[in-house]
């Protein structure tokens, strides 16, 4: 019988630039490494990331740390854990999972082997524009359309709203809706009381989708949102901590969204994202995957498994750039597409120094 040793380090991750949304600005994000061998061959590891977004995930809690601490002394009991044992830490499952996919394939971080691993394929992606003042959003969204992003995601709801609506005005100027796809993301900004009459001036600008409009928790305001709205709203926060595959088809039966929105990060892994996506296809509900500001370990394993799904929709996997101090990987963004270079070598210079 395998008997498995484990340990995690924590990395402390900065943003390059601050990352702002409607909940705050972020400046940096703690990320635990989960690493986990075979005791009598220790010489491959398998690694997953445990990765934190405060005052969203539902695992950012004291005892967080404490948490992975049981995990690792039990690991051997890895069957409960993914089971049952991590249902109120998601991230920590996440990892788990990731970490002991690694481990099974001791491959060099490749879980998922496709044409997207052999570097044949990549991944179309959205363009990220995070929110800030006039100048410095416009300034983003130029830079996006000249990296040649066709699809571009902005988030709204912090600044003041009519200068968001001149945003997407100059954007439609010269580019129409086939030209360039545009999301917005509300992270709940909006109140119900004004949430539709926003909807209804920001659908004047052809836009895909808007994310969130309206704080999760509020199932029959959001149902009547998603009834009455000109534009598609995909449910993003709605599904965080929401475990349960009955709750999980009650939500999406009352609320009845456009779309959803799967990280897997914070819904508790690959598994428990593809009980999201079985019950969303039931209802005729279409989905795409984001990662949720994991480092490049955990946006590895989520960009492939990704892959697998064959979903031709630009997916929200373009967060690898963020930080200053990433974990060095065969992930390249080329014209809007994520790529996975095999040629490039992973540096786990971060992880392996003590």
């Amino acid at each position: 019988m395998v008997k498995l040793s484990s340990k995690y380090k924590k990395h402390n991750l900065q943003f390059i630039q601050p990352g702002s949304t409607s909940r705050g600005v972020l400046t940096s994000k703690d990320s635990w490494y989960l690493m986990i061998w075979d005791t009598d061959q220790p010489d491959y590891m398998g690694i997953g990331e445990c990765s934190i977004i405060p005052g969203l995930s539902i695992d950012d809690r004291v005892d967080f740390e404490n948490k992975l601490l049981e995990v690792v002394a039990d690991i051997n009991n890895f069957k409960y854990w993914l089971k049952e044992g991590l249902r109120e830490f998601p991230a920590i499952r996440f990892g788990l999972e990731t970490a002991l996919l690694d481990l099974n394939m001791q491959s060099d971080r490749i879980l998922f082997p496709s044409d997207f691993t052999l570097g044949q394929k990549g991944i179309n992606i959205n363009g990220l524009v995070w929110m800030g003042s006039y100048n410095f959003m416009r300034k983003q969204i130029i830079e996006k359309i000249d990296q040649g992003f066709r699809c571009i995601k902005l988030k709204i709801g912090a600044i003041d709203f009519d200068d968001e609506l001149k945003l997407l005005k100059m954007i439609r100027k010269d580019f129409n809706a086939e030209e360039l796809e545009l999301r917005v993301d509300a992270n709940g900004a909006f109140t119900e009381g004004e949430a539709l009459e926003k909807l209804k001036r920001l659908s004047e600008f052809s836009i895909h989708s808007i994310e969130q409009p309206i704080k999760q928790k509020q199932i029959e305001q959001m149902a009547e949102l998603c009834q009455l709205s000109p534009l598609a709203i995909a449910l993003d926060e709605e599904l965080i901590g929401v475990t349960d595959k009955q709750n999980i088809r009650t939500i999406l039966h009352t609320i009845r969204p456009d779309f959803i929105i799967l990280k897997p990060g914070l819904l508790g892994g690959f598994k428990q994202s593809e009980v999201f996506i079985n019950e969303a296809e039931k209802l005729g509900i279409k989905w795409w995957v984001t990662s949720a500001l994991e480092g490049n370990i955990g946006l590895n394993a989520i960009a492939q498994w990704t892959y697998t799904l064959n979903n031709p929709m630009p997916q929200g996997l373009g967060t690898g750039k963020l930080f200053s101090n990433n974990i060095p990987s065969p992930l390249l963004i080329d014209n809007a597409q994520l790529f996975y270079k095999p040629n490039k070598y992973w540096n786990l210079n971060y992880i392996n120094h003590d």
